[in-house]
């Protein structure tokens, strides 16, 4: 009974890959731009911080000098919850602080509810609403891309994301090799066959009436996967920006990165909960690929889950003496997997190449396996204690501005 059980699990898991795998090769070309738009939509550009002096200022200068008219575009900075000098430097730099105070409801999403009800107060109303992390950096022609896609119909936009310290560790290197991967093979196939994108947590843009019309609601630890899966229950596709740049700076050590991924882990096994079985019969019903497609991914945190599982249980029953007593897909197909595996792997290298990354950059793939290994233990510690919803911040202090990244990139 075990055994079958096993066995079906691995039949499945090889499907999501196979179909993952396919979906890839749509992502080997890119569609010429849309048409253009002169500047014409208003934004709000909202910046959630806590904590954040050291980088604020990089951001806000940034912001301030973007190809995009300033008349139509205002930057708010969430100071929330802080105990430094975030709100002063804001005012400083002649951007709006807008200070939240609440120990209890503690996080991004808490944060960004709060600040788009003080947001449909003001005298002025904005087109779409734009939001960033404090520790970010932006294209300059940010905006221009947002002002073109709202105008060609879309409601909801995610940016290329990008790593802002790609070098600085094994585990910065890593994280840019993700990133690099996800936006060329994951979402780039999706915006190519008229899928929905996932929203990153950064880089996104909203049209103002959707917001108003269902509000915010995504208040867990993973604010941008709950409210992907709330735009998709209601038809609504998030559509994916290749040409809008958002850089993001991310985890130098270990550590941090674990605890970091822990939080990402935790919370996608809530949203996977709530929206996974709603999400995928609501396909099936509509006949909707972009609904399906969408509940496979609230799922996959269970597939790392499930996989890590098996592959260690696997493991250890081929390394105990006698005979195995479990099937193994890589037994009664070793060539087919041989091959799979090679070309999963491969697929991370031909992202770097597709994506003009940097010659250094190549030399991580060879500690990248321990990163993507790390995985299964963070989503495994991550599944037992998923109700655990207490936020946890990712400190920065290094400052690093658009000019800086571009002379290291071009260098």
């Amino acid at each position: 009974m075990l055994d079958s059980i096993l066995l079906g699990l691995q039949i499945a898991l090889a499907l999501i890959g196979a179909y993952q795998l396919v979906l890839t090769f749509f992502g080997w070309y890119r569609r010429k731009n849309q048409i253009e738009h002169a500047p014409q939509k208003t934004f709000a550009v909202l910046v959630a911080a806590h904590n954040e002096e050291q980088v604020v200022g990089a951001l806000i200068e940034n912001l301030k000098n973007l190809d995009y008219p300033k008349e139509l575009y205002d930057i708010f900075v969430i100071c929330d919850n802080c105990t430094d000098n975030t709100a002063q430097i804001t005012q400083e730099m002649g951007v709006l602080a807008c200070v939240r105070s609440n120990p209890k409801l503690r996080g991004k999403g808490y944060a960004i509810e709060w600040m788009l009800k003080e947001l449909w107060k003001m005298p002025r109303q904005y087109d779409a609403v734009v939001m960033f992390d404090a520790d970010n950096l932006v294209s300059k022609d940010y905006l221009m891309h947002m002002n073109n896609d709202l105008c060609n119909g879309s409601k909801v936009i995610q940016a290329y994301l990008d790593t802002k310290n790609p070098h600085d560790s094994w585990v910065t290197a890593s994280y840019a090799v993700t990133y690099w991967y996800i936006n060329r093979l994951w979402q780039l196939p999706r915006a190519n066959l008229g899928l929905g994108n996932y929203l990153g947590g950064t880089g996104m843009c909203f049209e103002s009436n959707l917001l108003k019309e269902i509000g915010w609601g995504a208040t867990s630890l993973v604010e941008d996967l709950e409210f992907t899966m709330r735009c998709v229950t209601r038809g609504v596709k998030p559509t994916f920006n290749y040409y809008a740049k958002v850089y993001d700076e991310k985890p130098i050590t270990f550590k941090a990165s674990a605890r970091q991924r822990l939080r990402w882990m935790q919370g996608h096994f809530i949203v996977a909960r709530r929206y996974f079985f709603p999400l995928l019969w609501k396909g099936i019903k509509e006949g909707s690929w972009t609904k399906i497609d969408n509940a496979m991914y609230a799922a996959n945190v269970y597939n790392v889950f499930i996989a890590s599982i098996v592959t260690v249980v696997l493991w250890i029953d081929m390394t105990l003496p006698g005979v195995p007593a479990f099937s193994s897909l890589f037994k009664i197909a070793p060539s087919f997997f041989a091959v799979f595996t090679v070309l999963t792997y491969v697929l991370f290298m031909i992202a770097l190449i597709m994506e003009k990354a940097p010659l250094k950059s190549y030399k991580y793939l060879i500690t990248f396996p321990l990163f993507l290994l790390s995985w299964w233990p963070i989503t495994v510690y991550a599944f037992f204690t998923q109700n655990n919803k207490q936020w946890s911040h990712t400190e920065h202090t290094r400052v690093i501005r658009l000019e800086d990244m571009k002379s290291k990139q071009a260098s």
